[in-house]
């Protein structure tokens, strides 16, 4: 399996620095003529051959570009901010399973409220990114401002609410989606009902509850399967 390297944008000769230099070639330890694979900040991928390798940066060649390993499916997903270990968890998750985008999304029963996480954001990028690198995916999953729950709702597109109670509405084939998962205390009544007066679709997940780190992947998984690449 090739080294992935991330770069700002993939030249026939393209230049590694920074925190990429280090991690590949001082801790990695790739090699003068060992082949890599490039993806850069566009999510265009590519085969690469370190050409050379000096103090601080090595020149990689560009080879053949590398076929897409993107959804056909754009999906967001809006979640609702639970416990921050469980919230890295389904951000890591979220990216192999082909996300888009991540929203935070702050609910009636939300557990951690902003400023708890405001600091975090940082981080949370780092994750995206790690797990885009690990992946296989070229186009790092953006991680998009916090949002209200009636914010969500009012994005453009189809979305669709999970809920272990809910009456499941027909889904249409479809080419963007935005998935809406809540906190473990569930949706409000009052929730529920705004999101029907938005005509947001609405699923269920199977008989059994599940906690919502669970839910998110398993809704991400579900409607990849039914209408992305999985």
């Amino acid at each position: 399996m090739r080294h992935r390297i991330f770069v700002d944008a993939i030249a026939p000769r393209t230049e590694v620095a920074g925190d990429e230099f280090h991690h590949s070639i001082r801790v990695v330890r790739v090699r003068a003529g060992e082949e890599v694979e490039l993806f850069d900040r566009e999510g265009r991928a590519a085969r690469g051959v370190v050409e050379a390798i000096e103090r601080d940066r090595a020149i990689i060649v560009a080879g053949d570009a590398l076929p897409s390993r993107e959804s056909p499916l754009v999906m967001h997903l809006a979640m609702s901010v639970i416990q921050l270990e469980k919230f890295e968890l389904v951000l890591q998750k979220a990216t192999e399973l082909g996300a888009a985008s991540i929203v935070p999304m702050e609910t009636e029963h939300t557990e951690v409220r902003r400023e708890r996480y405001q600091g975090k954001l940082e981080r949370w990028n780092k994750i995206l990114f790690e797990a885009t690198k690990q992946s296989g995916r070229a186009r790092i999953p953006r991680l998009e401002a916090p949002l209200s729950f009636d914010e969500v709702l009012a994005r453009p597109g189809v979305k669709l609410l999970f809920d272990a109670d809910a009456e499941p509405t027909s889904v249409e084939r479809m080419n963007e989606v935005t998935l809406l998962i809540g906190p473990e205390g569930g949706w409000s009544d009052d929730e529920l009902r705004r999101a029907r007066d938005f005509g947001c679709g609405f699923m269920r997940l199977g008989p059994r509850r599940l906690r919502a780190e669970t839910a998110a992947i398993v809704a991400l998984s579900v409607i990849a399967s039914r209408f992305g690449d999985l």
